[in-house]
């Protein structure tokens, strides 16, 4: 189901048959120094994946990580868009990019676009994002589309220290 589109990108759910693409992203070394290894080795580790965690958010809430695109190809090449962590009050928009797209400026159309979503149609009217303290790449693109640093969190008891960033509409 397409959510939204850009000049360049077009965003759509995840489903099942983008286990593949999941199985990459998820093995990257940006994706698993940044964000975290989540034990998906294989295709029916990235269904399970997929089925119990933007699949599940869709139907509870209406939104979730939303496949990017590119319109031209149709390649997926990230993903963008919201989640809603029990451990922290507001949603939090994330992204990821394949390293052959990252600097050319996707993330960021992905990112604003979402934003706008999320305002528009979604209602929200705070978000937060959350990044590894030494994610410079991340911070910058969260401080371009207008977010704050407001402190530091843990999403668990044994977890990593975060940077937890918001912005409001």
């Amino acid at each position: 189901m397409n959510i939204l589109e850009t000049d360049r990108l077009a965003l759509r759910w995840l489903g099942t048959g983008d286990a593949a693409f999941i199985l990459r992203l998820l093995n990257d070394p940006s994706w698993l120094r940044y964000i975290g290894d989540r034990g998906v080795r294989t295709l029916d580790d990235a269904e399970s994946y997929l089925r119990n965690g933007p699949l599940t958010m869709y139907a509870r809430l209406g939104f979730g990580l939303y496949l990017v695109e590119t319109k031209a190809s149709t390649l997926p090449i990230g993903i963008c868009g919201f989640v809603k962590r029990e451990t922290l009050d507001d949603v939090d928009l994330g992204f990821a990019l394949l390293p052959a797209f990252r600097g050319k400026r996707y993330a960021f159309e992905s990112a604003s676009a979402t934003m706008a979503y999320g305002r528009r149609v979604l209602g929200l009217s705070r978000v937060v994002a959350i990044t590894a303290p030494d994610n410079a790449p991340s911070i910058r693109l969260l401080e371009r589309l207008g977010f704050g640093f407001e402190r530091f969190v843990r999403l668990g008891e044994d977890d990593e220290e975060l940077k937890l960033y918001a912005a409001t509409a």
